[in-house]
């Protein structure tokens, strides 16, 4: 069963956008006047704008709608996107998206993040050819934890799920590919906290551990 398709997932993975989205976030609850915890902040790595609005506004009862919350978010997001000098791709893996394409492996993105933040990553680090689709999670019924996300890349990119793997960084992540029964190596970064790892196939903190010749042995 060889390796045929690598489903990335975006945050995390290519590109480290969780600054930014906390800075958007903490924004928009100063502009709501609502205290969230960090408790709270947490639990939303790996989810989609959609869900975390919906859920602040049935915890802090808003007469607002998830969609006000959400436009409020983007708007500061989109800021912070165009300005922040630290915003950049994550230590190598342009080299291995490069070295993946270069092997015939096909590519999808599978992300909770909006289609708009997806493309404006793609056009800002020039990603758009070397993958042959993209998945908003914002565009689905479900969100991670739910495997939907990946079984829906999967057949986007035409392959089995045994000839499948992700790439993941959260919690979410992981599980969401767990339970779509899809191979899953956990990319540990400098960044990450409070995430578990225990349902992923492989964990990893450095991209050239899966390069193509040294991850084919798991297929």
């Amino acid at each position: 069963m060889p390796l045929k398709a690598v489903l990335f997932d975006m945050d995390g993975v290519i590109v480290d956008t969780e600054p930014l989205h906390r800075k958007a976030y903490f924004k928009m609850f100063e502009d709501f006047g609502i205290e969230v915890s960090e408790e709270l902040y947490t639990s939303f790595t790996g989810a989609s704008t959609k869900k975390v609005c919906s859920t602040l506004t049935e915890t802090f009862k808003l007469d607002e709608t998830h969609e006000d919350l959400a436009a409020i978010k983007r708007n500061y997001f989109k800021h912070y996107f165009d300005t922040d000098p630290d915003f950049d791709l994550i230590p190598g893996v342009k080299d291995l998206i490069v070295h993946y394409y270069e092997n015939g492996i096909k590519l999808v993105l599978a992300s909770s993040a909006h289609m708009n933040t997806i493309n404006w990553v793609f056009e800002k680090f020039d990603l758009e050819k070397y993958f042959v689709g993209k998945i908003s999670g914002a565009d689905l019924q479900e969100s991670k934890p739910h495997p939907e996300i990946f079984i829906v890349a999967a057949e986007m990119a035409g392959e089995g799920k045994e000839n499948c793997m992700v790439i993941e960084d959260s919690t979410n992540g992981i599980e969401a590919a767990y339970s779509a029964e899809i191979f899953c190596v956990a990319y540990q970064s400098a960044h990450s906290t409070h995430q578990v790892y225990d349902k992923a196939s492989l964990l990893v903190s450095d991209f050239t551990d899966i390069e193509f010749e040294k991850i084919s042995k798991y297929f």
